[in-house]
């Protein structure tokens, strides 16, 4: 039998002061059984520091929602589409290979990788060279200590204040706050 899906319930309140985007995001997050906190929250953080391309790049007028994901690979993680369904945005999380980044940059506008973990330096200097001809790829590195912090703040039911300020995100559920800076790496 076949394990399922755990459902986490988010209420994500967005202040990005970089961008002059403020809004109430209400999301719902299916984390795989072979995905720790660790990488959905990572998801969760990429989708609030990009939450403003929903105003900026679709004049509010599309949607921002998590992609299948693990269960399904030629997925995003986090997708923006317009209201034509045209893919705006595609987020991938952890170290997918450069034959999967090229596809995502053949379907999107724009494609961001947020890779984490330890191998993480170990997988950009075997990918690097093959994926700088991508001019639509960005990949920005979430710092190892912040990836960690993250975990301890998911629940089931999540009631999270995000500020964006200086490229910095800053993630509190009331009782604790993650300071996220992704490091850019292309």
């Amino acid at each position: 039998m076949a394990l399922k899906s755990t459902v986490f319930k988010a209420n994500v309140a967005v202040a990005d002061i970089d961008n002059g985007y403020y809004a109430d995001h209400a999301l719902t997050l299916a984390r795989h059984p072979s995905e720790t906190d660790e990488r959905m929250m990572i998801r969760l953080a990429a989708l609030a520091l990009n939450a403003h391309k929903l105003q900026s790049l679709c004049d509010g007028d599309g949607t921002l929602a998590f992609g299948a994901g693990l269960s399904t690979p030629d997925d995003p993680d986090v997708v923006l589409r317009d209201f034509t369904g045209r893919i705006r945005m595609w987020i991938e999380v952890g170290q997918a290979d450069d034959k999967a980044l090229s596809r995502a940059c053949g379907k999107a506008d724009e494609v961001l990788i947020y890779p984490y973990g330890p191998a993480a330096e170990v997988w950009w200097r075997g990918i690097e060279g093959k994926v700088s001809r991508l001019s639509n790829l960005q990949v920005l590195r979430v710092p190892t200590a912040s990836a960690q912090a993250l975990s301890a703040l998911a629940e089931r039911s999540m009631q999270l204040q995000a500020t964006i300020q200086e490229g910095q995100l800053m993630l509190s559920n009331g009782s604790g706050t993650v300071d996220l800076e992704p490091q850019r790496w292309k």
